[in-house]
């Protein structure tokens, strides 16, 4: 099937269409399909990665895989179907990516004595500190004015201090599934940053 003609009036193309034209080296009809799924692209990202610069990053590199790999579109599904698999993918290969590698602490190389650490640790990149200071940042916030001061306590106690459940509830004189119940809401609220 021949390509389309490229015409003042793409905007009422079909998506098969601007991909017929893509895939014949059109970069207009890649601008229209761009602007034509880039906000629900954004969204999309944004609900999975919550980090302005991975989603911005990551949004350039959806873009950069769908048209790099346009010609594997087969009409088999709708083109939004397509496109939003390539993001998934993306998504997906980037949490993979983003693995930090560990080191055991219980490693026999390492000299515990003195502290020494080796020489091979990956130091962050400026990026990943800045990053670090964001989320260090915007947890600290939540946690000081999204909290309330029992739900500060009991974070404290079990995810910090590692006690028990039956502990706290112990200690605070609080039946347990009032401490769960109030150690999920702060759960809640420090996740859906």
């Amino acid at each position: 099937m021949a390509a389309p003609e490229m015409n003042d009036d793409v905007g009422s193309l079909t998506d098969e269409d601007l991909v017929e034209l893509v895939s014949a080296g059109d970069h207009a009809a890649f601008s229209v399909l761009y602007d034509r799924y880039f906000k629900r692209i954004f969204h999309f990202v944004d609900k999975r990665l919550n980090n302005a610069a991975d989603v911005e990053e990551t949004v350039q590199e959806v873009f950069i895989n769908v048209f790099s790999s346009v010609d594997s579109y087969r009409r088999e599904a709708p083109f939004a179907a397509w496109i939003f698999g390539v993001t998934r993918r993306t998504i997906a290969s980037r949490f993979k990516k983003k693995r930090h590698p560990t080191v055991s602490l219980e490693d026999e190389d390492t000299d515990a004595t003195n502290g020494d650490i080796s020489s091979s640790a990956p130091v962050p990149s400026a990026i990943e500190n800045l990053e670090y200071k964001q989320r260090v940042a915007s947890l600290d916030h939540l946690v000081n004015h999204r909290l309330t001061r029992e739900q500060q306590q009991l974070f404290q106690l079990h995810h910090l201090e590692h006690r028990p459940i039956q502990e706290i509830a112990t200690t605070l004189n609080k039946s347990e599934n009032a401490v769960k119940s109030n150690l999920y809401r702060a759960r809640k609220i420090l996740l859906a940053r």
